[in-house]
């Protein structure tokens, strides 16, 4: 039997990413809850990039892309990541092998497709699925603690092999990433002061109207165009809204949630009660993304008569809120 000798932490999580960290970094000793982990990394944002094509249809997001949330907290932690990526298949399990030999905890980047233990009607081609490796049983196959599930799973070695080296947007090419235990432990409350700036800076959106507020704007006055399109490709183009933002690893509303959450938690650690509040702004803005979601999709099924203004102005409503929480967010940090 193959497996690390300590019991791992494993949570269930909201997000993949964020939940690997979390469960990784708690394994080893270093207790951090996975909205404190999202928070630190400063990945809260909007992305609405029309040039990129997922299915055919423009690239949605909610937060900043993959791998950045690992890179960026372990950055501001002082945890050393170590990081491969490999050209063959067979070298790559094999340095999964070695890994887990020397009783380290491995995290892999995934495509949830090539999973046998998701159901069938949860797997789809999103090669961005991070999940943690922490042993081998006396059948060969992998422990694996993936943040989706409640409880710890197994799989292949095939299965995980096809997992790791799918093809196609966003391949993982094998890639697996160790995370060092750090030799002291950080200040928080300074990390948490800088993440929060840097995330209240994000949110305006860069030159190009694509990012952050100016993106949220753009995609309504796109919505709007809609009206010179059919019915189904209308209700194509929302459909994919809703799935970027409700059940992939973009996850808009929930990623709002968890930032409030993480403020929450910040509150508490700084004895700010200002945060607080400004945790309860960011938990509604949350609640508005989710009506703009359900007006998208009482557009689509016809049931109520909600049309595509309705559906663009609920959108520009999220962007106004954002707006505001940003201007919050900004006047906190300079105080």
């Amino acid at each position: 039997m193959n497996a690390i000798e300590n019991p791992i932490v494993h949570r269930q999580s909201s997000h993949c990413e964020s939940g690997v960290v979390a469960n990784m970094l708690n394994s080893q000793g270093f207790e951090l809850s996975e909205p404190m982990v999202f928070g630190l990394s400063a990945a809260l944002t909007f992305v609405y990039l029309p040039m990129v094509k997922v299915g055919g249809l423009p690239l949605i997001a909610y937060r900043m892309p993959p791998k950045s949330i690992i890179s960026s907290v372990c950055k501001k932690l002082g945890v050393k990541v170590t990081s491969q990526k490999f050209k063959n298949e067979d070298e790559g399990m094999a340095a999964l092998d070695k890994a887990l030999s020397e009783g380290k905890l491995v995290g892999l980047q995934t495509s949830v497709y090539w999973l046998p233990y998701f159901p069938e009607d949860m797997r789809f081609q999103f090669n961005a699925h991070n999940l943690m490796v922490y042993g081998k049983n006396e059948q060969g196959d992998y422990l694996i603690s993936d943040p989706v599930f409640e409880n710890v799973v197994t799989c292949t070695a095939e299965s995980l092999k096809q997992a790791r080296f799918a093809k196609g947007m966003l391949a993982a090419k094998g890639l697996m990433y160790v995370m060092d235990k750090p030799e002291m432990q950080v200040e928080l409350e300074e990390q948490i002061k800088k993440s929060i700036k840097k995330t209240a800076k994000m949110m305006s959106g860069l030159v190009l109207p694509f990012f952050g507020i100016k993106g949220i704007n753009h995609l309504a006055k796109k919505i709007d165009k809609l009206e010179k399109v059919s019915e189904q490709e209308a209700g194509m183009f929302l459909s994919n809204i809703v799935r970027m933002q409700e059940e992939i690893g973009t996850g808009g509303a929930g990623f709002r949630f968890m930032y409030a959450s993480f403020l929450d938690e910040a509150s508490q650690l700084l004895n700010d009660s200002s945060l607080h509040e400004i945790s309860q702004y960011t938990t509604e803005v949350g609640d508005l993304w989710r009506e703009f979601a359900m007006q998208a999709v009482l557009y689509c099924k016809k049931r109520k008569n909600v049309s595509l203004k309705d559906v663009s102005n609920s959108l520009r409503v999220c962007a106004e809120r954002e707006t505001i929480l940003r201007s919050k967010l900004l006047s906190w940090s300079k105080g």
